[in-house]
């Protein structure tokens, strides 16, 4: 005899898939971006024309995009880490330790074919890059190709906003279902990640600014100080 739950089961299950799919994904695939950001070509969109996944992330930071760079510029397996979740990180190999909290110089040269290490046997080519405006990277390994472009854009002079754009697509067709059941963790990790970069971006950029009104206040005797561009960024 048939059990009588398993017809509204199935028909909950249904019901729950499609609610994900055309309701909460879109959400979870861009988590943040305007409708202008998801819909702007960005760098890397000619690399992976048709992607299976599609991933416009964003978020604000109130710190000027020079504030914003270095901490972009350093991540990576065994430098800076991603400022996500490190346990996490660390459990799926691409986290070596603590995520830094502060900049650090050595890792701030960045150059076109570089490598960026994302785990002790994973490397991700630096694809094109423009120093406070863009870092693109590009890999073709495990059965899929990707791309991940970070685009910085002033809004004003004290807020920057980050957006990450992520393509990516299967060697394999028949594994993208399964592939789409990681949407969500994907979610979770680039949202920390992005809000990662912001806390440690408005950190530095406020101890700078009250770093330089402190000193500012000792030296009444200066008849004027320019500030635009005198900054420090460790923390």
């Amino acid at each position: 005899m048939q059990n009588p739950v398993l017809p509204f089961a199935f028909a909950g299950m249904g019901a729950g898939a499609i609610l994900y799919w055309f309701a909460l994904r879109p959400r979870a695939l861009n988590w943040g971006a305007t409708r202008a950001e998801i819909e702007a070509m960005m760098p890397g969109d000619d690399a992976i024309p048709e992607p299976h996944l599609l991933a416009t992330r964003s978020v604000t930071i109130k710190a000027q995009v020079e504030d914003v760079w270095p901490w972009l510029a350093q991540i990576g397996y065994q430098r800076a880490g991603f400022y996500a979740y490190d346990r996490i990180g660390r459990l799926c190999g691409i986290q070596a330790g603590p995520s830094a909290v502060r900049i650090i110089p050595k890792f701030q040269r960045l150059a076109v074919g570089d490598i960026v290490p994302m785990g002790s046997k994973s490397g991700w080519r630096i694809e094109d890059l423009q120093k406070n405006h863009f870092l693109l990277l590009h890999v073709r390994e495990s059965g899929r190709e990707q791309t991940w472009a970070w685009v910085l854009s002033e809004l004003d002079e004290s807020h920057t906003r980050l957006v990450l754009r992520i393509r990516s697509r299967l060697m394999r067709p028949y594994l993208v279902p399964l592939f789409h059941l990681a949407d969500f963790g994907s979610l979770l990790m680039t949202r920390k990640h992005l809000l990662g970069i912001k806390k440690r971006a408005e950190i530095a950029a406020w101890q700078t600014e009250e770093w330089l009104s402190g000193e500012l206040s000792k030296a009444s005797w200066l008849p004027s100080v320019s500030l635009d561009r005198q900054r420090h960024t460790t923390l």
